[in-house]
């Protein structure tokens, strides 16, 4: 609803403006995606193309996007996959189910291997509180302020951002306890923390003493639920997440790892706690699992926890569809097959360099932050104050669009790119230019 939103839509062209006007006029408005930025005609590889021809970049695509848009070996199995078996319903077995569940199984860290399939992230989330529930007997959870497990009425209750907590749609679950999460540069425990004087350690010490008291003091929390990388980015101190591991065992909590937008190889491992050595006891997987075509998530956990027999924790319609779990299993094979873990890995760290370099050639980068294909850069109206640059951020986000690169920015101020783990050096090299001279001119 910004000034320069306004001036974006005058730039549209008239059949991008006129499919936009009817996006808003036939959709609930709510708020990030209302009204859209564009109408796209066109997706393919890491690319998307609007109405009126123009093509972005996509360091966004809603983390779904992790083989590139439409990639024919999907295509091609999807359409085999309809032409063999387009619908099993949910009590009945079907070959591709078992499949997929077992290739998750052999993906997933330590010894994870009971499934079951969603078809969306939030849905996942919520089913794994559900056996949270039924194994411990208790119903409390503990999870991080500013964090996102989707739009659920539990998954909101237990994510900490505002905007799905807000307003009318309370009350909002019973038990769902939050502490700050483990970001050291605008922590509110007053540690000051640089680039030149990290502190994350400190500030994760903290942290996980503070989840260690709580468990204590609560004495019957179910869970904790965490993205093991958050997604804004804020990557984990050294050590974090064993200390929290061994909380959650001294105390008879659950420890529930939410990967939907960091599994799949986002970060450079298979899983991002993989970068960790921790074993969840349960992990919950979604966007990218469909291959950016098709919707499925899943919850994975310990065999230990397979005690729900008598209770219908999940019974989706879709949960077994044919369909959605061949997109699913062809996708991790197309992520194994093309080394696209690796790609982000090599990319992500060689993108992270010059990203630091960037940060040395303007003060208004406040932090650098990453893992693979998971980076952010935090703008500040000072580095000393540490003031978020909301405006100029909204600004370069703008010169970017209009430069053919779309990403996101998280929390106000930090540019977040999520590419794709198909793009290259190259490109990558192509969209920090884009962000840099974008930067260069928001600032003058």
């Amino acid at each position: 609803m910004s000034t320069r939103r306004t001036n974006w839509n005058t730039q549209l062209g008239k059949s991008t403006h006129k499919a936009v006007a009817r996006d808003t006029s036939c959709f609930i408005h709510q708020s990030i995606s209302s009204p859209c930025l564009s109408a796209i005609k066109k997706a393919e590889g890491i690319w998307l193309e609007d109405k009126d021809g123009r093509r972005y970049m996509d360091f966004h695509g809603n983390n779904v996007h992790h083989i590139g848009y439409g990639h024919p070996e999907l295509k091609t199995a999807i359409s085999r996959q309809m032409d063999d078996l387009p619908f099993s319903p949910r009590r009945f077995s079907c070959d591709v189910a078992s499949e997929l569940a077992e290739k998750i199984a052999e993906i997933s860290p330590g010894d994870l291997n009971k499934v079951l399939f969603t078809t969306g992230g939030s849905d996942a989330v919520e089913t794994a509180l559900k056996i949270a529930r039924v194994t411990t007997g208790r119903f409390k959870t503990l999870s991080f302020w500013d964090s996102f497990h989707g739009s659920g009425f539990g998954a909101s209750s237990i994510g900490g951002e505002q905007l799905f907590r807000m307003g009318r749609v309370g009350p909002l679950l019973a038990g769902t306890e939050h502490v700050p999460s483990f970001d050291a540069y605008r922590n509110p425990f007053g540690i000051e923390h640089s680039r030149e004087t990290p502190r994350d350690e400190d500030v994760g010490d903290i942290v996980a003493n503070l989840i260690r008291f709580t468990l204590e003091k609560e004495g019957d929390i179910a869970a904790v639920i965490a993205e093991p990388n958050r997604a804004v980015p804020h990557i984990p101190p050294k050590g974090f997440w064993k200390k929290v591991r061994a909380a959650c065992n001294d105390h008879g909590a659950l420890l529930i790892f939410d990967e939907i937008p960091t599994g799949l190889g986002k970060t450079g491992k298979m899983f991002s706690c993989d970068h960790d050595d921790v074993v969840p006891d349960i992990l919950v997987m979604g966007k990218a699992l469909g291959g950016g075509i098709l919707p499925i998530a899943a919850t994975i956990c310990r065999p230990e926890l397979d005690v729900c027999g008598d209770y219908a924790v999940g019974h989706y319609t879709h949960e077994k569809n044919p369909v959605t779990c061949r997109a699913a299993l062809t996708t991790i094979e197309i992520i194994e097959k093309e080394g696209l873990v690796e790609n982000a890995a090599i990319v992500g760290e060689w993108a992270l360099e010059r990203l630091n370099d960037m940060m040395d050639r303007h003060s208004c980068i406040g932090d650098i932050r990453g893992r693979g294909f998971l980076m952010g850069i935090d703008l500040v109206q000072d580095r000393g104050s540490k003031a978020p640059a909301n405006d100029l951020a909204e600004e370069v986000f703008y010169r970017c669009l209009e430069n053919g690169l779309s990403f996101k920015i998280s929390m106000g101020s930090v540019l977040t790119l999520y590419p794709s783990l198909i793009t290259t050096q190259c490109q990558m090299e192509q969209a920090l230019k884009t962000i840099e001279t974008a930067i260069i001119a928001a600032s003058a």
